[in-house]
């Protein structure tokens, strides 16, 4: 029984990792990465819709991507989108398609690249030991309630600790990957 219970706190703290990663994706690195524009939104029609859902996104080398978007009407709204994003880059509009040029970053914005991602991964372990403490407030009302022993709360404890500094390490390891990634000239 309590290893059912365990699988819904290892699935959230999964979940955390998850979205760590993907933020750790929006970031870019220098190189052209579609990732990047996962996060922006296009007001299609009245509702926020992702670029993905409305374009065809391409990369015809490694330092530019191609928006071309399925209703040439909405062309407007994605370069407004863009400019208004925390991306960085002023995307060209020809009438049919954006381009978007991914200069060589500087050193300084490389730094604060790893800041963001830092704070990226602080709040996704924050996340986690939130999930963990969650846990423990729940098995702990078990235990008042006499559901479960002394013995299994104890080895509860041990059993969510470790997978909370499992799930710690991980998010140390993606940002430790995604600072090299950043760094690299």
């Amino acid at each position: 029984m309590l290893k059912d219970e365990y699988k819904v706190y290892e699935e959230k703290m999964k979940k955390s990792i998850d979205s760590v990663a993907a933020d750790f994706a929006s970031v870019r690195a220098g190189r052209a990465n579609a990732a990047v524009l996962d996060r922006i939104m296009v007001d299609y029609y009245g509702s926020p819709t992702p670029i993905q859902q409305i374009a065809a996104i391409s990369s015809p080398d490694p330092r530019s991507l191609v928006i071309s978007p399925w209703d040439g009407s909405i062309l407007k709204a994605i370069e407004k989108a863009i400019q208004n994003s925390d991306l960085g880059i002023n995307p060209q509009n020809d009438g049919k398609c954006i381009r978007l040029s991914f200069p060589q970053l500087t050193e300084e914005r490389r730094k604060d690249l790893v800041k963001q991602i830092r704070k990226y991964a602080e709040g996704g372990k924050v996340a986690v030991r939130n999930i963990r403490r969650d846990a423990m407030e729940n098995f702990k009302k078990q235990e008042k309630k006499s559901e479960i022993t002394e013995d299994e709360m104890k080895m509860v404890e041990k059993d969510l600790q470790k997978l909370t500094d499992d799930s710690c390490k991980k998010l140390d390891e993606l940002l430790e990957k995604k600072e090299k990634e950043l760094m690299a000239v």
